[in-house]
């Protein structure tokens, strides 16, 4: 019978796989719970992916949280939003067999600050994340115990929408807290780099 509970109703994508690590999958603005699962899937073959949709809607784009300007976020929101979405998770680790903390989040743009967001506001859902076109979720932190968890970071030094200087404060929030963080950043843009993608794959599969 299928789990009819309120968090479960949330639109998303489950794809089992038997390789770890199990991946959770957080678009950017403007995509869906399918948009990342191709990226899932090239990244760690074989792996579980749980990508849920995001929420808020600007316009008619999916978000995970609201945003007051480019740039500027509704913290307030942002908090409430995190909430619902560790519910999501906790629901769904239980419905499809996963072991806690064993998902690590990729996230893509809105994706990637709402999974930071989980990192310093649920830090017992995450094994890790991977972190691309981001920055930081919150002016101020709190205080969080982030030790062994790994975060690699992927910023574009001419990404207008997540300046390197942003994704840089977002890095030394993290590490601050614990975290074992890499920071990777190429000449592009607001995008998903390809000469990241290999490094990428040797941090979700070290042992490979």
């Amino acid at each position: 019978m299928p789990d009819t509970t309120p968090a479960m109703s949330r639109p998303h994508v489950w794809q089992p796989g038997s390789s770890l690590p199990p991946l959770l999958l957080l678009h950017g603005t403007g995509d869906d719970e399918h948009g990342l699962v191709p990226l899932g899937e090239d990244l760690a073959p074989g792996s579980a992916l749980l990508s849920p949709r995001g929420t808020v809607l600007e316009g008619t784009m999916p978000r995970f949280f609201r945003r007051l300007q480019e740039g500027v976020f509704d913290e307030d929101d942002l908090r409430e939003r995190a909430d619902e979405l560790a519910d999501f998770i906790h629901t769904a680790g239980n419905t499809y067999g996963l072991q806690p903390r064993s998902l690590i989040a990729v996230g893509f743009s809105n994706g990637a600050n709402m999974a930071a967001a989980l990192l310093l506001l649920h830090p017992e859902l995450l094994a890790g994340a991977v972190l691309i076109a981001c920055m930081p979720p919150l002016t101020k932190p709190p205080a969080t115990d982030l030790t062994g968890r790994r975060v690699l970071i992927s910023g574009g030094l001419q990404d207008p929408v997540a300046p390197p200087e942003q994704t840089q404060i977002l890095a030394a929030q993290l590490r601050a807290s614990g975290a074992d963080v890499d920071l990777l950043t190429h000449h592009g843009g607001h995008q998903v780099e390809p000469t990241h993608l290999p490094a990428i794959r040797k941090f979700l599969r070290p042992a490979d």
